[in-house]
């Protein structure tokens, strides 16, 4: 499916849209061997070769999947302008260049997908695909059984109504609740919004799932390889057929 080759490549986790556009506009982007300067140009990356700054991220590359737990204080970008860490830094070895599948904030920890299959990553974060993300949350005090089912049914911030999630208090720890939430949008920062707007901020959070990949065991700062069951549970996924791992 083709799309606008600024949003391709910030799914890629290239930079942000309005970045990847200077990038274009610098003419440091090419599509099938040829520079890219305007912004209008559409692509589809299971049939384009694209480059950036001479570095495959669709085409002939093999496509590569894996699984990080990112720790706090990484961003989940390739590239920072300020020299800051990014989650590149922990997987330095791998030859292929891959990218986020979506992002953790640079204070949220947990599962991070990377892979450089393009057609899986826009399958995997579009909305229309509902693909869940759970999250351990420890949040400041403890929610009252009706704050939490506003949030399990919806609630209104200031981008918009929230799709309905899934609720389980774990503990109460010193005062404070830890519990899981399951959500399949991608709105920025929206579990932290959520609990904000009930009175409850997060002081941790981490990514304990995504779709049907866990962290289980991993350590902050670990990564490894998908399986190729893994691969095959993805497949089960609306629109992901025809996925091989790590060929």
């Amino acid at each position: 499916m083709e799309e606008r080759l600024q949003k391709v490549l910030a799914h890629a986790g290239v930079a942000s849209r309005r970045a990847c556009e200077e990038l274009i506009l610098a003419g440091k982007v090419k599509v099938d061997g040829k520079p890219v300067t305007e912004l209008g140009v559409k692509v589809d990356p299971q049939k384009n070769m694209i480059e950036v700054s001479g570095v495959m991220i669709s085409g002939a590359e093999k496509k590569k999947y894996l699984l990080l737990y990112k720790p706090v204080g990484y961003l989940s970008t390739v590239h920072d302008p300020r020299k800051r860490r990014t989650i590149m830094d922990l997987i330095s070895e791998v030859p292929e260049r891959v990218y986020p599948v979506g992002r953790l904030d640079y204070d949220t920890s947990g599962l991070l997908i990377l892979t450089n299959d393009g057609a899986l990553t826009h399958c995997l974060i579009h909305p229309s695909h509902e693909v869940r993300k759970t999250y351990r949350t420890l949040v400041k005090g403890v929610p009252l059984g009706r704050s939490l089912g506003q949030l399990a049914a919806g609630i209104m911030l200031e981008d918009g109504k929230t799709a309905p999630s899934e609720i389980k208090l774990k503990k109460i720890e010193n005062g404070n609740a830890l519990l899981d939430i399951s959500i399949h949008e991608g709105k920025k920062r929206q579990v932290r919004r959520m609990f904000e707007a009930i009175g409850h901020p997060v002081l941790k959070l981490k990514r304990i799932a995504f779709g049907p990949l866990k962290l289980d065991k991993m350590k902050p700062g670990e990564w490894r390889y998908l399986t190729n069951q893994e691969v095959a549970a993805l497949k089960k996924l609306k629109g992901t057929k025809g996925i091989v791992a790590n060929r």
